[in-house]
């Protein structure tokens, strides 16, 4: 029986076509304002490695002085002094651990053709890449030798071995940079999920990907200026060797534990390690310390504003508005056939009948809504996407999304005719009969 009324739901289509397309593009409209909005919510606030979220901990600790601070208040500092993650790398806590921080500066190609350019990337520690699922197109992460004597070894990006190498296997090739010479030691997969949480501090949290990764204690012997944010509550000496012995915070740092149950035991090993520091005249204030996972990262650092989810509101505030005018439209479009009502009740329909044949032909307009308001949401994601880079990072619908426009068009179609089927049902046989 449904496939007959699916049947009539395509056929009154055709009836009062004017009534149907208007229906039909009311509610694309608001089904392609509200995927397009949503989609660009789910896509930054979304897990980005479900797999072990819950198992990637930063840690966030206070090394502020008093001044400036009363008892209750929270760090805000999210990251840490220098002293602090080489204490952290050899505590030997978690299954892994990494510190790193954002590097620049220029690189000589191998190739003639091409002159020097400023590249961007990570110099993090060798664990980094285990810890964060990253796939290798060639080669490998650098070795744990390579990370404790500072080797002078890097890992491209995709995209910048195409372009020094093209599709060659470029490990154990040299590249210059940052006026050093580097051995490659493999080259990434195409990685780059958005946002960009392992590095959220003074990065770029949609942009693309990063150019190379070089190891921590490579970057830290070459005395690399840190490409993003740094903090320094006090005054300090000049020079490098200062810089990491003073309290400036600009080093990221996370902790990956076997399971999600260990937490409560680094949580533990946290809170000693800043009472014994503490001891040595350290971290004065006497604030909590915390261990944050992804998604709780990615709340603190705020990554979805209120202005963010302001807009999905707002966009469904404009669907509803689209459902109270599809709402008139089906009560004159059933209104019209209420002399076919009758005649099917004359004949012997029930009024659940009568329901269910007018909520399928609602449903059938839905759908003609949600292949038109999917049509719409992407044209509305590509002129969202050309306000800026990062945001048309996330201007793209994914699988999830693909399917949410046809249940939403359909779903609300489904409650906009709820009332008109329900009026529809109570048509009286006998004037209807009467009349005719």
């Amino acid at each position: 029986m449904f496939g007959y009324y699916f049947k009539l739901g395509l056929r009154s289509l055709r009836r009062n076509r004017a009534l149907t397309a208007l229906m039909v593009l009311t509610l694309a409209v608001g089904v392609a304002a509200s995927v397009s909005t949503l989609t660009i919510l789910h896509m930054m606030s979304g897990d980005p490695i479900p797999e072990k979220s819950d198992r990637l901990l930063v840690p966030q600790v206070d090394n502020g002085p008093l001044e400036g601070w009363s008892p209750g208040d929270e760090p805000n500092d999210v990251q840490m002094s220098y002293q602090d993650a080489a204490n952290l790398l050899k505590s030997g806590q978690g299954e892994r651990r990494t510190a790193l921080f954002g590097v620049a500066g220029p690189l000589e190609p191998p190739r003639k053709d091409l002159s020097a350019f400023m590249v961007s990337g990570m110099a993090p520690t060798r664990d980094f890449f285990a810890m964060f699922n990253v796939r290798f197109l060639h080669g490998q992460a650098w070795s744990e030798a390579d990370d404790a004597r500072g080797a002078d070894v890097v890992v491209l990006g995709r995209a910048m071995a195409e372009k020094l190498f093209g599709e060659a296997d470029p490990v154990g090739r040299q590249v210059r940079l940052m006026g050093f010479p580097f051995t490659v030691s493999g080259v990434l997969d195409t990685w780059n999920p958005r946002p960009r949480y392992y590095k959220l501090v003074g990065g770029d949290t949609f942009g693309d990907a990063d150019d190379y990764f070089i190891p921590f204690s490579t970057a830290i012997r070459h005395e690399s200026d840190n490409n993003g944010g740094m903090n320094c509550s006090a005054r300090r000496d000049p020079g490098y060797a200062a810089l990491l012995a003073s309290e400036c915070t600009w080093i990221q740092f996370w902790f990956e534990t076997r399971a999600a149950s260990d937490r409560a035991d680094l949580q533990a090993w946290l809170d000693n390690y800043v009472r014994d520091q503490k001891k040595l005249g350290r971290f004065k204030r006497n604030a909590p310390n915390h261990l944050y996972d992804v998604m709780e990262w990615m709340d603190v650092l705020k990554i979805v504003d209120n202005d963010s989810k302001l807009s999905v509101w707002l966009a469904f505030g404009f669907l509803a508005l689209c459902l109270v005018n599809t709402i008139g439209l089906l009560l004159a479009k059933f209104s019209v056939r209420a002399s076919e009502i009758g005649v099917r009740r004359a004949l012997g329909a029930s009024r659940r009948e009568i329901f269910r044949q007018f909520l399928v032909e609602t449903g059938v307009i839905g759908l003609a809504g949600g292949v038109l308001g999917l049509l719409l949401a992407f044209g509305a994601l590509a002129l969202i996407g050309m306000q800026g880079k990062e945001v048309a990072a996330m201007a793209h619908m994914d699988w999830q999304m693909l399917g949410l426009t046809f249940v939403l068009s359909v779903a609300a179609a489904l409650l906009a005719g709820l009332l008109p089927t329900w009026r529809a049902c109570q048509v009286t046989p006998a004037i209807q009969l009467k009349s005719q």
